[in-house]
């Protein structure tokens, strides 16, 4: 690789690391297992909650950590104590200017996504980037599009992926366990709506740059815990709700299963959306055509509490969010860790087929590994900005009250009213160009 850190800069850092608590001297042990000729010269772009679990992934997966960047100073002390050769930013445009650097990860808010993806991108960097991909539709197809382009390494954070009980629920469905599969539900839980705006002002605190932290959305003033650090994903503004948040993860299961890719039409429902604020509940039901030899499919999302009819019927043990498969033979449940073919004294003595899905190495390092050896992700950009594309045209549809005819290969929705949720507006100085 052309872009390295220096072997005397790598020596202060896993130096230092070794000095932070229990957690980080383990971290710092592996790293120092590898030569710094082996090392992948990382940039950290968010440092708390998630990133804070990526960091010490990548850190595990043989990294050096040469550049920081957050736009809270205050959230930033416990990263900068354990890496402290690398360089703290707290506007990652200038990070990603920082001379040296091989890739990215990035765990900011939503509404940061595509920027600091595409300026990464552009700057020939491998991109990590958690999920959702991005924040809106049109941006999820132009990142697809830019890492195609600059033929760099992603990989779009959705960890689950790489677990094994995901790899045989794909198994049984492709080997044809429960027959065709014509129909599909997802359901989570959670629900992120019924935030109110407060419009007080109040001291933006000390080490927070708040314009930053805004970006590209419309100045609103600063709001203890009304935005900052978590619940941003109740706004438009800065994320998508609950479908946005979780949907790449449930939904992962189904596109991968079936080799999903474009729905055809979307048609959501939950009480009158609001200019502002995320649903309290939605219902989407996504059409995809048929796929080769496969049979199209109607995938049914729920969220805020909604479940599908099945539960109501009694033919479902109860179990938190999940997805079912229905085939013609039977159906398929599973969630993260789980797995039952029902009616389940149908199956019984059932021989699952031989596992023919390689097990992951790890999501995080998967991605290390193929950025140093020029190999591949199963969470790609093509793959993860389709899945976005579909995810975020679920808020499409609800936001205009319509449903959508969607055209992928012109990218252009038969309701016009769409066009102001497929794309936005960005605040100056900030764009996608």
């Amino acid at each position: 690789m052309s872009r390295r850190v220096s072997r005397r800069r790598f020596l202060q850092t896993t130096a230092a690391a070794g000095a932070a608590n229990l957690l980080c001297r383990s971290l710092s042990a592996q790293e120092k297992k590898l030569p710094a000729s082996e090392k992948l010269a990382i940039g950290m772009i968010g440092l708390t909650n998630q990133a804070e679990y990526d960091l010490n992934e990548v850190v595990k997966a043989g990294v050096a950590v040469v550049a920081l960047c957050d736009v809270d100073e205050s959230l930033s002390g416990k990263a900068r104590e354990r890496f402290p050769a690398a360089k703290f930013y707290t506007d990652y445009r200038k990070l990603i200017e920082h001379k040296g650097l091989d890739a990215v990860v990035i765990a900011t808010p939503d509404h940061h996504h595509a920027l600091a993806t595409l300026a990464a991108l552009r700057s020939g960097l491998h991109v990590y980037c958690e999920k959702p991909l991005t924040h809106t539709v049109e941006e999820a197809r132009l990142v697809a599009e830019t890492a195609a382009k600059h033929k760099r390494v992603t990989q779009m954070g959705t960890q689950i992926h790489a677990g094994d009980n995901y790899r045989r629920v794909v198994e049984l469905v492709q080997s044809g366990a429960i027959g065709t599969v014509r129909e599909v539900h997802v359901w989570c839980g959670r629900s992120y709506g019924g935030a109110v705006r407060n419009n007080q002002k109040f001291d933006v605190p000390k080490g927070l740059d708040w314009d930053l932290w805004l970006g590209p959305a419309p100045v609103r003033p600063y709001v203890p815990n009304a935005y900052h650090r978590f619940n941003w994903r109740q706004w438009w503004d800065f994320g998508g709700g609950t479908l946005a948040d979780m949907a790449c993860h449930h939904m992962d299961l189904p596109f991968w299963a079936l080799k999903l890719r474009h729905p055809t039409r979307v048609m959501a429902w939950g009480a009158p959306p609001h200019p502002e604020a995320v649903a309290m509940s939605l219902e989407v039901h996504y059409e995809f055509p048929a796929r080769g030899e496969l049979p199209p499919v109607r995938l049914s999302w729920y969220d805020g509490g909604l479940r599908p009819y099945a539960f109501a019927e009694g033919k479902l043990p109860k179990w938190g969010d999940g997805t079912l498969f229905v085939g013609e033979k039977g159906m398929l449940l599973a969630d993260y860790n789980r797995r039952v073919l029902l009616p389940e004294a149908k199956f019984k003595g059932f021989e699952p087929p031989k596992p023919f899905i390689k097990n992951s190495i790890g999501h995080h390092k998967e991605w290390v590994e193929a950025c140093k050896t020029g190999g591949e992700t199963t969470c790609n950009f093509d793959y993860a900005g389709a899945l976005t594309e579909a995810v975020l045209l679920g808020n499409v549809s609800y936001r205009c009250g319509k449903p959508l005819i969607w055209d992928a290969k012109n990218f252009k929705a038969d309701v016009s009213e769409a066009e102001r949720f497929i794309r936005k507006e960005y605040r100056k100085p900030w764009s996608l160009s």
